[in-house]
């Protein structure tokens, strides 16, 4: 059998690793972010009978421009946005690849700021496109001035900043994205993966798009809807961004499938998002109880919550693997990353911490 070391593999590719979540069927499933609430059963029936009469027509395309999908993401963030200011692909992650196909490749590069999001490195790399990296100030946090900085020394193509930032969970303040992009001469791109997931009335950077041709906001329906298996992610840009993505994207990319289910989804968002309260409150849980175990919690605006003082953090993931939980060591010192599950899940997770006692016994109680 061949390896990769026989293929005639691109050389900026060797050596490079593909998204490595593992995959564990156990009981208690908290390391990719998934909402664990089930979609509710009528909302179900509507998706099942839009999925129905879908089926009828899969002798035809499904319509190219995905017309009733960008409408109906358009209601959805509603801020004035016009069905032209949208699209949508298989996931957030193609709405990644299809910008970087568009707005970066060989010669070009990406400005970010890890840790944070390891496709957009992936992707990034894997269009031929130069990654260039810049560090965070203390605790994971980033500010203006640091931005700024590192786009005055690297003249990026393009920046990549996720906000609320994964995995710290880390907000990234409006001011911040507005400097880049007065900072930039390039497109500027805004990971909202858990945008629903931040304070009640807290503006995002949707509110930035009028007058800034070059930004970007990028969404899913994977987080806040429960929507992980039917992949689907969208952006909200100027329309002339989209023009650009038509150039590069595969000829009726989104299913006649995908397309009805995700308009039915929309069609119960108040349904859909009753569940993020309840995930809140156990990411806010989470926030609270880990201290008391002796861990530092990283603050969070997202769906789940990065906690470190981890005496031996590949240890403490295999025992609670053992245990039936898995959550997922993101490779940063002393640290695991857990998302906030349901309340039962929560609980068997903090009691198993618990009982293992995995603190590094010289931060205990400080």
């Amino acid at each position: 059998m061949a390896s990769l070391d026989d293929l005639p593999l691109r050389a900026d590719l060797r050596g490079q690793s593909p998204y490595g979540a593992p995959q564990k069927h156990v009981r208690v499933q908290l390391n990719v972010n998934e909402n664990s609430h089930p979609i509710p059963e009528a909302v179900a029936r509507d998706i099942v009978e839009s999925l129905a009469g879908a089926v009828l027509t899969l002798n035809r395309y499904p319509d190219r421009e995905f017309t009733a999908l960008r409408e109906s993401l358009a209601a959805y963030l509603g801020q004035g946005l016009g069905s032209e200011q949208i699209w949508a692909a298989n996931g957030s992650n193609e709405i990644i690849q299809q910008l970087l196909q568009a707005f970066g490749g060989p010669g070009r590069s990406v400005l970010a700021f890890p840790p944070t999001y390891s496709m957009h490195g992936i992707i990034t790399r894997g269009t031929g496109t130069t990654w260039l990296t810049a560090e965070r100030d203390a605790d994971y946090a980033l500010s203006a001035d640091t931005v700024v900085a590192a786009i005055e020394q690297h003249r990026p193509d393009l920046v990549f900043l996720c906000a609320p930032n994964n995995p710290t969970g880390t907000p990234v303040a409006l001011d911040v994205i507005e400097a880049a992009y007065e900072a930039s001469t390039g497109m500027v791109f805004v990971d909202e993966a858990y945008a629903e997931f931040m304070p009640s009335g807290t503006p995002t950077a949707v509110s930035l798009l009028p007058d800034r041709h070059r930004l970007v906001v990028s969404r899913t329906m994977s987080k806040a809807f429960a929507f992980a298996g039917a992949r689907v992610g969208y952006l909200a840009a100027d329309p002339a961004v989209i023009d650009a993505l038509r150039l590069v994207r595969l000829p009726y990319h989104l299913s006649a499938l995908t397309q009805a289910a995700a308009v039915a989804a929309l069609r119960h968002a108040p349904e859909m998002l009753a569940m993020v309260d309840d995930i809140r409150g156990q990411r806010d849980r989470l926030l609270a109880e880990l201290p008391v175990l002796g861990f530092r919690a990283y603050d969070s605006w997202a769906n789940f919550v990065l906690f470190d003082r981890v005496a031996d953090p590949h240890a403490t993931f295999e025992a609670l693997l053992e245990r039936d939980i898995i959550i997922r060591d993101v490779g940063l010192p002393n640290s695991l990353r857990v998302t906030a599950g349901t309340e039962q899940e929560t609980t068997l997770f903090l009691d198993a911490l618990a009982e293992l006692g995995a603190a590094s016994p010289t931060t205990l109680g400080s």
